[in-house]
């Protein structure tokens, strides 16, 4: 990419970023609010913009603590924050610069954790659409010692307890940014009862004999 056409998309990110702030701006005591549950990306998620035709601004960019698009070029707008429709806006004003009619597709990628007993337990970027049992799966599903009958869902600084197997309504809700996903492990009375009284015991032996070889 040439040094015009960057200085000129870093300049037309500015002004389509200038214009939605002033948009947001509220008109007067009447403004409406946004509504509740409506989907709003937050520093640290991802987003997936793919452009017809246009390489350099497609791709999967996470959104940076300002909450702008971590790009040369989309880094100038602010997508944290807003509801979906307004993104969509934002970046098609954008590309209407740059192209006649221009054809996009963005789809937001929130971060979720899972970890406990699971095979790949990791930092994920999922689609919306993605339900608690579908991300243990991602993960690798439920290690033999991992409770599929008792995954810790800790959401909004709240923990709950959900099933994947047998009807649990929560399993089959879709997941939301940092939402946390902990498989717990399943008890075993050898690993939880037995060992810990081996070790004892052997620790008691040791010092017996310790005890036995000063004398």
């Amino acid at each position: 990419m040439n040094m015009s056409r960057f200085a000129s998309l870093v300049l037309l990110a500015a002004i389509v970023s200038t214009r939605g702030a002033q948009a947001q701006r509220p008109t007067g005591p009447t403004s409406p609010a946004p509504q509740r549950g409506a989907l709003v990306l937050k520093p640290g998620d991802a987003i997936r913009i793919s452009v017809w035709r246009d390489s350099e601004l497609s791709g999967e960019f996470q959104i940076a603590p300002d909450g702008t698009v971590i790009h040369p070029m989309w880094r100038a707008i602010r997508v944290a924050g807003i509801p979906l429709p307004e993104v969509e806006t934002r970046l098609r004003t954008f590309l209407e610069g740059l192209q006649t009619q221009p054809q996009f597709v963005v789809e937001p990628l929130l971060r979720v954790t899972v970890g406990g007993e699971v095979v790949t337990p990791n930092l994920y970027f999922l689609r919306t659409d993605i339900t608690a049992s579908q991300v243990v799966n991602l993960a690798g599903g439920a290690t033999e010692r991992g409770r599929r009958d008792r995954v810790r869902l800790v959401a909004d600084g709240r923990v709950r307890y959900i099933k994947l197997d047998g009807y649990d309504a929560s399993a089959d809700l879709p997941v939301r940014s940092g939402d946390q996903f902990i498989v717990e492990q399943r008890s075993s009375v050898f690993r939880d009862v037995i060992v810990p009284l081996i070790g004892v015991a052997g620790a008691a032996a040791a010092i017996v004999n310790v005890s036995r070889s000063r004398h």
